[in-house]
């Protein structure tokens, strides 16, 4: 499956539009992972923790995706759109959505 943010996939041709795609990932922040970005945020530097909770994210929500799109047909995902939120009374929550449209490229 190919998936690209272009409109297009260069050398191919897009031959039919099967819908849009969208693929979601919602992950808790556990407490002590708070705790210790907390102090990272006050010292400096990366938080590799929250990082990494991104990344697991991201690769859900793209994999949510591209399951739907292979279900229609589709053997490709043009226009992907990532976003990310934060959720909860406190932000606890971290939401990733992917999306895009599932086509059929020759």
């Amino acid at each position: 499956m190919i998936i690209t943010t272009t409109h297009g996939v260069e050398g191919k041709t897009i031959k039919e539009y099967k819908g849009i795609v969208t693929g979601e990932a919602i992950l808790g922040a556990n407490i002590f992972k708070d705790m210790f970005a907390g102090i990272r945020d006050i010292v400096g530097g990366r938080s590799a923790t929250y990082e990494k909770e991104l990344r697991d994210a991201k690769d859900i929500a793209l994999r949510e995706m591209e399951e739907r799109a292979a279900a229609l047909g589709a053997n490709a995902v043009v226009g992907v759109d990532l976003d990310y939120e934060n959720l909860g009374a406190s932000g606890g929550m971290l939401m990733v959505t992917a999306s895009g449209t599932a086509v059929t490229v020759r």
